[in-house]
């Protein structure tokens, strides 16, 4: 056969038959991508994988324990040929060939008439590499192109510029705790196609050098209409730019959902009429305990941990926060925005039980280069947070898994090192 390059085309197989041979470690890779395109896929094997079996459990695919018999392919339109038999490999692909049904061979890739490409899905675009001939034939090196072109397409270093008219929305994005790389794959790519940005103080800002210079960055906490008025601001400047056919992107620090007034954002919209995605976010609650090394559960330790909000002080009439039930919890407590009240807050603890010895650790700027830790106890953090000149933004862990972090010396205590800098191995334990 004469080494001509395939002819790439996209096969849509919803509703149809589609023939799997062999139920190992092959055809556990190709048959979620075969019952995500709609196929009606009928497994032929004595055996399989755990995973594949389950699929067949929860009936996503009929599975018929028996080896390949002549006839499996009458009325296929695809069949994926992959057991540990040559000889019932061969008799299959044979079998195709005389009935025009594309066949896939896993052990033969020269006796197939079709070739899986190495595939990937990046914001509704399939990519899929093929070599371009049997001679110069290299899975690896044609998966790691569509790894190159799909990483680029998730971070946002390769953008594709859209030609047909967008609709006006808006997509309210949670950046994450603070460190760049740990805002999620798709706020990255929904950033890099925005039009314009409107950004937190707390959001990861570093980000935003990476924008083009046609991309409008609005300050949220530089809206000109005063503090008491700021959320009525952006509601306004997230309806007014959406309007105008923008692309626009809400960044938000952590997640929007997690003391981030997202709901108050999406409800505004939606009484204009304009259409939300919310793209979530890490929050920080979990993730900044997590880069200072401390689980906020821990088996044997803590089986619950809540979250609160300190914005405003447990004697304050407005806090909508039970101190006194949180002070009978033996869970983990983590509290957010509550650095310049945390005398208040320990004080409240203990007066409702809390033990005074109870371990607690201030992390401020988590994630971040400025990231430190500074621990005490209920009885001693408000005068440590003061000797420290510990500021916000800071996330307060109050239990004893403060001490179960104490004990792990392999853990790490701020953002993850780059590897590329000590040749490689940097961080391979962690």
């Amino acid at each position: 056969m004469a080494d001509h390059p395939p002819y790439p085309v996209g096969l849509r197989l919803t509703g149809r038959r589609t023939v799997v041979l062999g139920g190992g470690q092959v055809a556990q890779r190709r048959l979620p991508a075969l019952l995500a395109a709609g196929a009606d896929v009928v497994l032929v094997s004595p055996s399989a994988t755990a995973s594949v079996q389950a699929m067949a459990d929860r009936g996503e695919l009929r599975w018929e324990r028996r080896r390949y018999a002549p006839g499996d392919l009458t009325g296929a339109w695809y069949a994926l040929i992959a057991t540990s038999d040559a000889d019932a490999n061969a008799a299959a692909s044979a079998e195709g060939e005389h009935a025009r049904v594309w066949c896939v061979r896993a052990d033969d890739a020269e006796a197939a008439t079709a070739w899986t490409p190495a595939s990937g899905r990046s914001a509704g675009v399939t990519v899929a590499v093929l070599t371009s001939g049997l001679a110069g034939r290299d899975p690896r090196h044609t998966a790691a192109v569509r790894d190159a072109v799909l990483e680029g397409l998730r971070d946002g270093t390769l953008v594709a510029p859209r030609h047909r008219d967008r609709a006006p929305g808006v997509a309210l994005v949670g950046g994450g705790p603070g460190d760049p790389d740990l805002i999620t794959v798709r706020g990255r790519r929904l950033l890099a196609e925005a039009d314009v940005v409107i950004a937190d103080r707390l959001g990861p800002r570093d980000l935003l050098d990476e924008l083009p210079p046609h991309v409008e960055v609005v300050d949220a906490a530089k809206i000109p209409y005063g503090r008491a008025m700021a959320q009525e601001a952006i509601n306004a400047a997230l309806i007014e730019h959406a309007r105008a056919g923008r692309a626009v992107v809400r960044l938000k620090g952590g997640d929007p959902f997690v003391f981030g007034r997202g709901m108050e954002e999406a409800q505004a919209l939606a009484a204009a009429g304009i259409p939300c995605t919310v793209v979530p976010g890490i929050s920080s609650s979990i993730s900044v305990p997590g880069a200072a090394g401390i689980p906020v559960t821990h088996r044997g330790v803590a089986h619950e941990f809540t979250v609160v909000s300190g914005h405003v002080a447990p004697d304050d009439a407005r806090s909508l926060v039970d101190w006194e039930a949180l002070a009978a919890l033996r869970g983990t407590l983590v509290v957010l925005m509550g650095v310049d009240k945390i005398d208040r807050i320990a004080a409240a603890l203990v007066a409702h039980g809390r033990a005074a010895t109870t371990p607690v650790a201030v992390v401020q700027e988590g994630t971040t280069p400025g990231q430190r830790r500074v621990d005490a106890t209920l009885a001693t953090v408000a005068e440590a947070v003061r000797a420290q000149d510990v500021r916000p933004p800071a996330v307060i862990v109050v239990g004893a898994v403060v001490d179960v972090a104490a004990e792990a010396d392999t853990v790490g205590t701020g953002p993850v090192a780059d590897p590329a800098a000590d040749g490689g191995a940097g961080g391979a334990g962690r």
